[in-house]
């Protein structure tokens, strides 16, 4: 699994006009899952992103988690983060693991998240205000 962990002052979600889900500040979590990946890796995932220190305490250093500050989280399917681009400039998406395989899997680390969600495998607009600007990236 990998994903993009972003520290936002808001983020949402659009789907055909409609806003679908949408969180104040906290984080935005990108989510691709990898052929192969299981329940374990997903668990592991999670609990990652719950324990990021990304969040300023009182003296302006980051040390706080989205659970330390009472943060709200959003996380949305992006199978694009498996796009290998090595060959040409037509991505590979041959490392993305199926719908079949994905969703559940997804689910069940927003669920461990206790996040809001986009709608898996549909076509989003996601907007959010970055905070920082942090970003990470995790593989699990």
């Amino acid at each position: 699994m990998r994903a993009v962990v972003q520290r936002v002052s808001a983020a949402s979600v659009v789907i055909e006009d409609e806003l679908i889900a949408s969180i104040g500040g906290g984080l935005l979590v990108l989510l691709a899952v990898r052929r192969g990946d299981d329940r374990q890796v997903a668990d592991v995932l999670a609990r990652r992103i719950l324990a990021l220190r990304v969040f300023d305490d009182e003296h302006g250093r980051m040390s706080r988690s989205v659970v330390d500050v009472g943060g709200e989280i959003l996380c949305v399917s992006q199978f694009t983060l498996y796009g290998d681009t090595r060959k040409g400039t037509r991505p590979d998406y041959g490392e993305a693991a199926p719908a079949s395989e994905a969703e559940p899997l997804y689910e069940r680390v927003c669920s461990a998240l206790g996040a809001e969600g986009g709608r898996f495998g549909a076509r989003m607009a996601v907007r959010l205000e970055n905070a920082g600007p942090v970003t990470l990236v995790l593989d699990a």
